[in-house]
């Protein structure tokens, strides 16, 4: 399984979001799966390192001339602005976690969700993984469409098995 973790790529001022971040790699390494990030830092090195010390595969797709983080097995350069390189990335995801950020993980959330690829918000990392979560559905939903159901996790474990699940109302 392919799994995009999604975040702001800024630098991680509290410990404790790299610590979850990188739990969130080892995690996904642990399971057998493929990570799928942006490839450069903040929550996207988090992981990528944590999916290292777990022996896992870290895909980076690299947006234009950026340089790909340390802890990448293959980095992808798409040459492309970030917003286009972001939605192509939702096309090869089969799950997604979001952790915090931008205006750039909103533009990637919609994109999953459009695409129908369940999404699992990591709840207590702010940005707009908080700002969706509050403001879901019956919980669950970006709008009345019901186009897949987004779930919410506070722990690494919990976010990767999430992403694991099979969604029953995924149309």
């Amino acid at each position: 399984m392919k799994i995009a973790v999604i975040g702001h790529s800024g630098h991680l001022s509290e410990s404790s979001l790299d610590e979850l971040c990188e739990n969130v790699g080892y995690e996904i390494a642990q399971h057998g799966h493929i990570l799928f990030n942006g490839g450069t830092g903040g929550v996207m090195e988090a992981v990528s390192r944590g999916a290292k010390k777990g022996n896992g595969i870290v895909i980076g797709m690299i947006s234009g001339q950026e340089k790909g983080n340390d802890y990448l097995t293959v980095e992808i350069g798409m040459g492309f602005d970030p917003s286009i390189s972001s939605v192509f990335m939702m096309y090869n995801a089969d799950a997604v976690i979001s952790v915090g950020g931008r205006a750039g993980t909103a533009l990637e959330l919609f994109a999953a969700y459009l695409k129908k690829i369940p999404i699992v918000l990591l709840r207590g990392t702010g940005g707009w993984t908080e700002r969706i979560a509050g403001g879901l559905i019956d919980g669950k939903y970006f709008d009345e469409n019901r186009i897949v159901e987004v779930k919410s996790a506070w722990n690494a474990e919990d976010a990767v098995k999430m992403a694991e699940e099979k969604d029953s109302t995924r149309k």
